[in-house]
Formats: structure tokens, sequence, C-alpha cells
């Protein structure tokens, strides 16, 4: 699934920091925002500009797609890529449109707008006034000023050019962060977040695409192994378990050559992993191997984006199609029951739970 992806921004990057977004106001709706949802952040295609935001009611299972566009009288822009929450506030990073949006979660409308980013992945707050952007194509992680909506400086990455940087997820532990970095690299980042500076380094294993922590301060990271014919190289995917006070791996679980696991997430207790690998699969923190059985089953379903509700530990599975029709998002009970599904937008791929 994601090995299509990497190809495509192999073969286009060149042309990735010429994308532009031209963003042209129409008539807005208002909204009565629940308390509490899920956003569903639908990528769309490259360069069509045609990324989407949707917001899913668990307890009514209304959903609303083209959020953005209809609260704001705009297009969110060229593929959304990942959404945090902070406050009253979400942040939306909108990848090749060089962006991230601030938007009011009681209306939804736009409060602010970070800008000039390179190719933004995922943005990590320090504190109201200092978070981290992560890069694809960069060789730094841009530092911003969230109030004021702009950028105050970098962090440098060792090992990296602008050609093959990227960093992705980013997880804090105390004065630290740790972050993987993807694209054609094969290392966790360790960042002092006072001086903001790459302090250690740890090699995992061929492209890491994932990063959480668990309930018990343990990092896991999954690799994808990059894929065949790939200049970087090609290996069998792994599951590490990290202690961050060695920084060093502690456990390594190793799938079979070829599978391409992705989107790993936590439930909300943070003893329990979930990925994509044409299944759904489902491990136990403590568990000393990989399971037998998947969660649920695949059958030629293009799954894309996966999360897990922290509350009620429902799995709600992105399944993009065909990257051209509307997807279709599932909700599983924890037990692995269909509970529901709705349609999103085009290719929906991450989540963001308010």
């Amino acid at each position: 699934m994601k090995t299509a992806r990497r190809i495509l921004f192999a073969t286009l990057a060149a042309l990735l920091l010429g994308g532009c977004m031209k963003w042209d106001y129409g008539s807005t709706e208002t909204f009565e925002a629940p308390a509490r949802g899920l956003f569903v952040l639908n990528e769309g295609n490259f360069q069509y500009g045609n990324a989407t935001l949707s917001f899913y009611d668990p307890e009514t299972r209304r959903v609303e797609n083209e959020l953005f566009r209809r609260a704001n009288g705009f297009r969110l822009g060229d593929v959304a890529q990942s959404m945090t929450v902070r406050g009253d506030v979400g942040w939306i990073v909108v990848n090749n449109s060089h962006v991230i949006f601030a938007i009011d979660l009681a209306t939804f409308r736009e409060v602010g707008r970070i800008t000039n980013l390179t190719s933004p992945r995922y943005i990590h707050f320090l504190s109201d006034d200092k978070a981290y952007v992560t890069q694809l194509w960069d060789n730094r992680i841009f530092v911003v000023d969230p109030r004021r909506y702009r950028i105050m400086g970098y962090i440098e990455c060792p090992g990296m050019t602008m050609e093959s940087g990227s960093t992705e997820q980013m997880v804090q532990d105390g004065r630290y962060l740790y972050v993987n970095c993807w694209s054609y690299q094969n290392r966790i980042l360790k960042i002092d977040t006072e001086t903001d500076r790459v302090v250690d380094e740890l090699t995992v294993g061929i492209q890491p695409v994932s990063l959480v922590m668990d309930c018990n301060r343990k990092l896991w990271t999954l690799t994808d192994g990059g894929y065949e014919g790939s200049p970087y190289g090609y290996e069998a995917p792994s599951l590490c378990r990290i202690d961050p006070e060695t920084f060093a791996v502690e456990r390594r679980f190793e799938f079979r050559l070829g599978s391409s696991p992705s989107a790993m997430r936590l439930n909300g207790a943070g003893d329990r992993l979930y990925w994509i690998d044409d299944d759904i699969w489902c491990m136990e923190t403590a568990a000393d191997r990989l399971p037998g059985q998947p969660f649920v089953r695949g059958d030629g379903t293009l799954y894309y984006g996966l999360t897990v509700d922290p509350e009620r530990g429902d799995v709600y599975v992105a399944d993009a199609i065909d990257y051209q029709q509307q997807g279709v998002v599932r909700r599983y009970a924890s037990s692995g029951e269909l509970l529901d599904r709705f349609y999103a937008g085009v290719t929906p791929g991450a989540f963001c739970w308010k």
C-alpha cells in the first residue's frame, strides 16, 4: 500500500516544492460543533488541491464532509497530512501547500495560519508559545511561535540533505523529544527541547514510519523495510521497543520480507498496539511475539489510515478504495465487531480526536 506512495514521492520530489494553492473565497456555513468527535483528514490527490476535512460524531453517527471549505469559504489545499488539537484550536498540516491552518474547534473557522514551510508533516507543541514542525525533503525541523503564527528558527538534523531529509512523528518525554526519520532514513533522533539541538540518534531499521510511547514509558517504532529496488536498501520490516532512558532497542519483532506494516497507533490505556499490514493487527505491549491472527481481515481492502478512540477503545480504519473516489471509514468495537461505516473524502489518511 505505502510502496506506491513512496515511489510517487521519489519520482515527483523535484516538483514537490513547486506545489502551490490558490485560495478562492466563497460563501460559508455555520455549524453547531459537538463537544467530542473525530476529525478525518482526506489527503486528496497530489497536486490536485482537493484535500478535505470531515467530522464524525460517534454519538449520533452523523458525518459532515467538506467541513473546512463549508466553514471557511475556501478549499483546504493540497495533501492534508495531519492534525493536532491544542486547547480549543485545531492545527491542520497541509503538506504540499506548505501551510498549517489553525481553526476554532467550536466553529471550524480559521483563526490563523503558519506559512512558508517546506513540506510540513506534523506539529508538536512544547508550550503555547513554541512548537516543532517536522518536514519532508528538508534537513531541518522548524521551530514556530503558534501565538504569532511565525517561524522562529530551525533544528539542523545531522546525516541528512535537503533532498533526503525527512522527519515525521514526535513523542516527548520530559525535556527530550524523539522523532522518527522515515524517507530513505533509518534513525530515531533525540532532541533537547531546552536547547533545540539533536543530542543523540539511534539506528532502528530502514524507514521507521510510526512512533508512539506506551503506558510504561517505552517507545515503539515500526519500520517498513523500504522497497525492492530502493537505492537505500530493502529488508524485512520490524517492530522495535526502545528504552528512552538508555536510548537502546530492548526488543525487536521481525515481519516477513515483503510485508508493509504502517499506521501504528496505541489505545487510550497505552497497553495495546494496532497497525495496518493488509489486515488490521493488534498486539499487547507486554506480548513476547507478533500476533498470529489479525484483529480484522482486509480481504483486499485498501486500508490506509487508523485510529483508536482513546475513551471507548473503538478502532477506526480508513479505506482509500482506489484513491479517486470518496473513501470509507469503518468503525469496529474492541472485540472486532463492525459498528458503523461512513463515507469521507478522497484518500482518508489521518485522524484527530476532539
